[in-house]
């Protein structure tokens, strides 16, 4: 198995990475915040290859630029991870050599692992912790979208001999499908002036189409009534791309929340999916991670 992003190659771990390996695991502030003690020469790092990142969901995490292995990411399913035993349900671990800190790499690959947990293994849930004091991978798990659990003192960390205590977040197959959708509305929201009379991505809108596929837009104000919001901007762009039906819709407001759709958005889709409308899901309160249906929001059609 082989999975990419857009600076990262995941692929399975080869004997012939144990160098590599033993560069990053050695150094003493990368594996015992995580867990583990720091690799003592590189026969070590060769037998963890062999003994330890040898499943089919251990990865080793590369640049493209050289496929040089330079942190591991993995999958650990059931029977595997002490917080689950479903099997449907998986979780997640990494790390990442010093060197390549706060580049934004971590999160990149983290992102890839939970599309790959979703779409290609079938997961409803994917689970991740971390250690008191980790506040690297604590930030990593908060960027790509998981939600805090619980805590649990008094951990042991048998590896270092040691208690510890633990914070342990979820990511659920729904929610990922609304942290993509915020992802995506995020990433077009530019508000800037056009002309003298035009202003543009002060608002920003995702809609999940029935086929799966994520459509973007923004609104558009004018001096008169040739504006369009969000919302319908990203309708029409569905649509001019051979699709009708809606199932998620959520729009990033100018102070970066979520909220409602405007009564003229509501109607359109009410046209458009006169039938089912009631059942398309409306995201009010990301952070509060409210969920409506616009039956909810438009209770009585005028028609």
């Amino acid at each position: 198995m082989r999975l990419e992003t857009e600076r990262l190659i995941l692929r399975l771990w080869e004997e012939s990475d144990a160098e590599d390996l033993y560069e990053y695991a050695s150094d003493p502030d990368v594996g015992p915040i995580a867990g583990w003690p720091p690799h003592q020469n590189v026969g070590e790092s060769r037998g963890v290859i062999k003994n330890v990142l040898c499943g089919s969901e251990d990865y080793a995490l590369c640049l493209k630029l050289d496929n040089r292995a330079i942190g591991a990411i993995s999958l650990k399913l059931n029977g595997h991870t002490d917080m689950t035993d479903r099997d449907d349900e998986c979780e997640l671990g990494y790390w990442l050599g010093k060197p390549f800190w706060g580049q934004g790499l971590m999160p990149e690959a983290a992102g890839e692992m939970l599309r790959h947990a979703f779409e290609d293994l079938g997961m409803s849930k994917v689970w991740c912790g971390y250690y008191e004091g980790n506040a690297k991978s604590k930030r990593v798990q908060e960027k790509v979208g998981f939600r805090y659990q619980w805590t649990t003192e008094g951990v042991d960390v048998p590896l270092m001999h040691e208690k510890r205590t633990e914070h342990v977040n979820l990511m659920t197959r729904e929610w990922w499908t609304w942290v993509r959708l915020h992802d995506a509305a995020r990433a077009v929201q530019n508000g800037r002036k056009i002309s003298d009379y035009v202003e543009a991505g002060g608002v920003a809108a995702a809609i999940l189409s029935s086929s799966g596929r994520i459509y973007t837009g923004v609104c558009v104000d004018t001096c008169s009534t040739l504006g369009i919001c969000a919302e319908r901007n990203a309708i029409f762009n569905m649509l001019t791309n051979g699709e009708q039906e809606i199932q998620k819709v959520l729009a990033i407001m100018p102070d970066g929340h979520t909220g409602a759709p405007c009564g003229a958005c509501r109607e359109l889709m009410v046209q458009l999916m006169p039938e089912k409308y009631r059942d398309i899901q409306i995201m009010l309160d990301y952070e509060r991670e409210r969920v409506v249906t616009l039956g909810e929001l438009t209770p009585e059609w005028w028609i």
